[in-house]
């Protein structure tokens, strides 16, 4: 399903974004936007991968603790600080990064930015609000547990990634997360929120020296704290097939293989393939067959997750039980299909341009444009323009689609989780 594309690019607009680093490591870039809305997000290469056994759920949990009060704001007046003027603050943790983004009238730039600074690195984490924030965790792990189609894929994470960090579920476990002290989660964040992989990301209307200014108030003061380790590789992958029993109306089913990382040059095909397979147009191919031809599930998709070191490709669908072994026959004949039949030029042409529309399309929101090229250069240290992505789409062959289809789309080399 189409989110971002991870390129060595991640931005998807023609643009002259501007970028600066301070002292201590933090990087800044930027886009000028004549809108009177501005977006600004403070990005960090931390997630649940980086959490040891005993501080599993750790990442998710600060990302909602400093939230939570700071050396001179209480919770409720970190919410209403753009709130009270019609703005947003929210975060999310993923496998690899933590986010605290904002969006604001163009006025309200440094309220953003300090905002952010504050909760980063003021929260005082205090005992109340914790044990509160705490009970709200678990009613969420709670109410992910009742939604299958999605916990499955957090199951099938971690048959794929066994016994390896990136396999754990984001959220935790209610009963890791009730251990957590203040001191768990400073000393969490003083191993992992390094200065050298952050970046402050902006898209809106104020000049690059403005930004730099309030990014030298706000964050130029703060204690350099480079990495010193690196994150564990994963190469242990041995294909399995599990199946759990669910009380549930449908059968759910992943099955998916490892896939290539953020680096890899072969990660543009991959996602032409993943796009082709089970992207979010009506037109996918397992949408035309499972869902148009045969009516065997409403819904199916594919995902492509490239990480830094992996890559993690996977097909879902939800089906009744009588039509579970239909549809996966109906799968794993479009995988062979992908593997010994070259695509048609036109083909090709086609799945080039659909993909390529639907890149230039998700750029048109600013939001997730500001998110986009601070992740690129969170990863990549350069953002590419549309016309880059565009060349690297198109230099994309039929015989690279074929290679990658065998690499990837191997049934012996697949992981398969059943609910049922």
């Amino acid at each position: 399903m189409l989110v971002f594309y991870t390129f060595a690019t991640d931005t998807f607009i023609e643009m002259n974004y501007e970028n600066y680093t301070l002292e201590n490591g933090i990087r800044i870039i930027h886009l000028h936007s004549k809108s009177a809305v501005g977006h600004c997000a403070l990005i960090i290469n931390t997630g649940s991968r980086d959490e040891e056994n005993h501080e599993h759920g750790m990442a998710h949990f600060i990302e909602h603790a400093i939230f939570k009060g700071t050396k001179k704001r209480k919770a409720y007046h970190i919410l209403s600080r753009l709130e009270d003027v019609g703005g947003e603050i929210n975060a999310y943790t993923s496998k690899e990064e933590t986010t605290i983004h904002t969006s604001f009238l163009k006025n309200d730039y440094e309220r953003a930015i300090e905002l952010i600074s504050d909760i980063t690195f003021n929260s005082v984490f205090p005992r109340k609000e914790i044990t509160r924030e705490k009970e709200v965790i678990i009613e969420e792990i709670n109410s992910y547990k009742d939604n299958p189609a999605e916990l499955i894929f957090d199951d099938f994470e971690e048959l794929i990634f066994k016994n390896q960090p990136l396999g754990k579920n984001i959220l935790g476990n209610p009963k890791d997360l009730k251990r957590f002290t203040k001191k768990d989660i400073e000393s969490f964040i003083t191993k992992n929120y390094n200065t050298n992989e952050m970046v402050l990301c902006s898209v809106g209307d104020i000049s690059f020296n403005k930004m730099k200014k309030l990014a030298d108030k706000y964050f130029g003061k703060i204690q350099s704290n480079p990495r010193a380790t690196q994150r564990d590789q994963i190469n242990n992958y041995k294909p399995e097939i599990k199946t759990l029993k669910k009380k549930t109306h449908q059968t759910h089913c992943i099955i998916g293989n490892i896939a290539y990382n953020v680096h890899d040059k072969k990660k543009v095909a991959m996602t032409l393939l993943d796009n082709m397979l089970g992207g979010p147009g009506l037109n996918s191919r397992l949408s035309l067959l499972l869902r148009e031809k045969y009516g065997y599930a409403y819904h199916v998709e594919s995902n492509y997750s490239p990480y830094t070191d992996i890559g993690l490709f996977s097909v879902y669908f939800g089906t009744d039980k009588e039509n579970f072994n239909k549809c996966l026959k109906l799968i794993r004949k479009e995988f062979e299909s992908l593997r010994t039949k070259k695509l048609g030029s036109i083909q090709l042409k086609k799945a080039k341009r659909q993909l390529f529309g639907q890149i230039a399309i998700n750029s048109e929101n600013a939001a997730n444009l500001a998110l986009a090229i601070g992740k690129s250069y969170l990863l990549f240290n350069k953002v590419d323009s549309l016309d880059r992505i565009k060349e690297k789409i198109e230099a994309v062959t039929v015989e690279e689609l074929e290679e990658v289809a065998n690499d990837v789309l191997d049934i012996d080399k697949m992981s398969m989780l059943v609910y049922q």
